[in-house]
């Protein structure tokens, strides 16, 4: 928790008003990004000549970059979030970013080679800054012990993924048929009416996102000065652990933007009534599925926590590998329908986002609220931008084995992600109990913890 919660919070469907506050913050703030790296890669390969030249660039070399530029966005979460602890705090750090994400969204509308690296470079910055900072804000806004934080979590990130639907059907569809720059000035546009219900939503988020270093509590100004106790490094230790699933998660989830991307657009039928789907709106899939499982998934979880059955946020994290693992044997499918009919259907895709939207709501809003629950205090924002690092390093492995395909080939890539991902997390399974005692109970005994509301109430849902 990165400041103490107050009380008299105002509550929606049971959840403090802010967390919809930076929801929606985050859902234009993740439209104007998905939607930017929906045609990033197309744009990239796309020929030189015709009505919505491109820059030509092979498959390989648009990977490379893609690789390059997504580990960038996620690991730039780490000076961003010690920032935020060390000179600023989270709230100043979230309004930060989204100013330079402004700018660089809309300075890639512009059809210039130094506009493009000057773009993506602000965006770097501006995901940096707003990333971490705005995840730690929602965790600010429970209380410790509070079994509603994973839900408010999962609110949140179906916010995030609200918006990434959004991009991939509007800012794919525009700059596919309308020309490139025009998506990324309008991705530009979600970015800054983010910007302003951000600004015009302060008054829910008084009581968090502070800098701890002036604030007027007494024992959280001594927090920034104490070393850390025994039980905090222990808890550190289990969240490092951890973040190794998250980067083998993201080294194979992120051949969504890059290796998949393609294959549906090259190797694809895309045929639908006699109309041609643009390939870019299967980016659209997982974010459409969260949008409908996300609270029946985290609901699932939360019954089991009620029941007593094991449902401890490491576990839901190995599931999770798991199960978006086994997703990629319906791509193997596909690439050996293709490689038999030199086309493959469109269900091989639906089915595998299906199969990787479980697997990531089983992983990656579970992730944001354990690093809430065990991250030391004056460390609460690094931490958070470590794990959006970890993130960015899956991000360029993912690069890297979409690199890989044009020599190996998708089907073993494919495959071979597949059966990873699965050993990999019934590997960590073996180890899981042994790990979560370094947890010193942080997931224990969680309960619905409501503060008094000023106007209103309405349960929990």
């Amino acid at each position: 928790m990165s400041t103490a919660v107050q009380p008299k919070q105002k509550e929606l469907f049971g959840h403090p008003v802010g967390l919809y506050v930076l929801f929606f913050t985050e859902m234009w703030e993740r439209f104007s990004y998905y939607g930017m790296r929906a045609i990033l890669v197309l744009y990239l390969v796309a020929a030189t000549t015709g009505d919505n030249v491109g820059l030509g660039w092979s498959n390989g070399e648009a990977l490379a970059l893609y690789g390059w530029y997504t580990m960038l966005v996620y690991v730039a979460s780490i000076p961003g979030g010690w920032l935020a602890d060390k000179f600023f705090g989270q709230k100043k750090a979230v309004l930060y970013g989204g100013i330079l994400l402004v700018a660089g969204h809309s300075i890639l509308a512009v059809e210039q080679m130094w506009a493009f690296y000057s773009g993506l470079g602000l965006i770097i910055a501006g995901v940096g800054l707003l990333k971490p900072n705005i995840s730690t804000m929602v965790g600010g806004l429970y209380q410790q012990g509070d079994i509603r934080r994973d839900k408010g979590f999962t609110i949140f990130y179906i916010g995030i993924n609200i918006g990434a639907f959004l991009a991939a059907l509007i800012v794919g569809y525009v700059g596919e048929v309308h020309g490139w720059h025009y998506g990324f000035g309008l991705a530009g546009i979600g970015m800054a009416l983010g910007l302003v219900q951000y600004l015009a939503g302060q008054k829910h988020l008084k009581t968090v996102g502070n800098f701890l270093g002036t604030s007027e509590n007494a024992a959280e100004k001594e927090a920034m000065k104490k070393p850390l106790t025994k039980i905090e490094k222990d808890r550190v230790v289990v969240l490092f652990i951890s973040f190794l699933l998250v980067i083998v998660f993201w080294g194979a989830f992120e051949q969504a933007g890059g290796l998949m991307n393609i294959y549906a657009s090259e190797k694809t039928n895309r045929m639908l009534m006699g109309w041609e789907v643009p390939a870019s709106w299967f980016q659209s899939l997982n974010a459409m599925f969260i949008i409908f499982l996300g609270t029946s998934v985290a609901a699932y979880w939360a019954m089991r926590k009620l029941k007593g059955k094991v449902s401890t946020s490491l576990f839901k994290m190995i599931i999770g590998l798991i199960i978006m693992g086994a997703g990629f044997f319906f791509m193997t499918a596909a690439a050996g329908q293709f490689e038999s009919n030199g086309s493959s259907a469109m269900y091989w895709l639906v089915l595998a986002y299906l199969f990787h939207t479980v697997g990531e709501l089983c992983i990656s809003p579970v992730a944001l609220s354990y690093i809430t629950k065990l991250a030391p205090l004056k460390y609460a924002s690094l931490m958070m931008g470590v794990y959006f690092a970890m993130t960015g390093f899956g991000n360029k492995l993912a690069g890297l084995l979409g690199e890989a395909s044009e020599s190996l080939g998708e089907y073993t890539i494919f495959t071979g992600i597949a059966v990873f991902c699965v050993a990999f997390g019934l590997l960590v399974m073996v180890f899981r109990k042994k790990l979560e005692t370094l947890t010193h109970g942080a997931e224990d005994n969680e309960r619905v913890i409501h503060d008094e509301a000023e106007g209103f109430e309405l349960a929990d849902n």
